[in-house]
């Protein structure tokens, strides 16, 4: 008997989010009230009139055009309050839809502009995340990023700040922002700097830029994950590399359409990869700008691109596979999930066999 792989169902399946950003998580009406209480003006304080211009649709262009309400978002991430409260709200919206593991990405440098200094701003974040951990069945780390139209000198400064708080919440540096004129290999010294202290790496790569751009993030960065890898499907003898390697892809299908490196959803090379046999995960990227969740994602591959269940049960485990952790609890993650999954196809079952025989 088949499994009905309704929204319900798929909520309940225990999942990771290993390509979430803070700053693009933060609920519309924590805005409003933060900026309320630090006496922030923002464009409106209609909740209605805000979200459109900070959620896009199929009406966005660009990444460009994707990125433009993050400037309203972080006027509110200012403070350590706001950036602990985020935190926190995050890691419990994630736990609702049983996210069982998390990796929340950010910028601390774009939080500096009330005079916070880099080591308050990551204290707080890993505190809101730390508060969550105790209160939802939910395990997260922290992976700061680089940013690449900055200058590599500042990339230099995170990856120290990465290396500070590494065991201490902090599992990884990335490297984000427009990819187009800001090539990784400028940033090489930051994750020389990040590999020589034997910490994680993403990196955007492959989303608004070519397979070049996911060549430099391998072979001049040494990144162990891809952060999109949307276009690495341009270069065949480079995907054979990633398979070969078995170099995860954080994949993120919603904003891949917003910022238009994918025209429509059914265009997504995610199928592929996974027939192909490549590491592949599902991710959110920003659960607020994409209006989005770990559930929708899913969703959109088993209606738009046919997934079916063993094949999302394998991108699953690709996750907890995939994630910054000690091996040792990488595998009490998965056969903790290997057990749930059963645990649920059987009372799935059970439930399709007790209406039939109510018929």
């Amino acid at each position: 008997m088949k499994i009905k792989l309704t929204r319900e169902f798929i909520s309940k399946l225990p999942k990771t989010d290993l390509h979430v950003h803070l700053d693009g998580s933060v609920r519309i009406d924590t805005i409003i009230d933060l900026a309320k209480q630090q006496n922030i003006k923002l464009p409106t304080l209609d909740p209605d009139e805000l979200r459109k211009l900070i959620v896009c649709g199929e009406h966005t262009t660009s990444l460009d055009d994707y990125l433009r309400g993050f400037h309203i978002v972080n006027l509110v991430l200012q403070s350590k309050e706001g950036l602990k409260r985020a935190a926190y709200e995050l890691a419990e919206d994630a736990a609702a839809e049983n996210v069982r593991y998390m990796e929340v990405r950010y910028s601390p440098i774009l939080h500096t502009q009330d005079g916070l200094k880099l080591t308050e701003i990551s204290q707080a974040v890993i505190d809101g995340l730390k508060q969550a951990e105790k209160e939802f069945h939910i395990k997260t780390g922290v992976i700061i990023c680089g940013i690449r139209n900055m200058d590599p000198t500042t990339s230099l400064k995170l990856a120290e700040l990465a290396i500070a708080f590494k065991n201490k919440g902090v599992i990884g540096f990335d490297l984000a922002g427009g990819e187009l004129n800001h090539p990784a290999k400028a940033h090489k010294e930051a994750f020389d700097l990040a590999l020589k202290n034997n910490l994680n790496i993403t990196i955007h790569a492959g989303e608004a830029y070519g397979p070049e751009s996911i060549h430099q993030a391998l072979h001049y960065c040494g990144t162990h994950r891809i952060g999109h890898g949307t276009r690495l499907v341009e270069d065949g003898d480079l995907l054979n590399y990633v398979n070969d390697h078995r170099i995860p892809l954080e994949i993120c299908i919603k904003s891949n359409f917003h910022t238009k490196a994918v025209p429509d959803i059914r265009s997504h090379p995610i199928d592929f990869y996974i027939d192909y046999g490549l590491r592949v995960t599902i991710n959110t990227d920003n659960r607020t700008i994409s209006d989005t969740n770990v559930t929708d994602e899913y969703m959109l591959a088993i209606n738009e691109l046919k997934l079916d269940y063993s094949t999302i049960k394998y991108v699953i485990l690709n996750g907890f596979k995939s994630a910054f952790l000690p091996y040792k609890e990488r595998v009490r993650l998965i056969n903790e999930t290997l057990r749930e999954f059963e645990e649920l196809e059987e009372s799935e079952l059970k439930t399709k066999i007790k209406v039939k025989e109510n018929l």
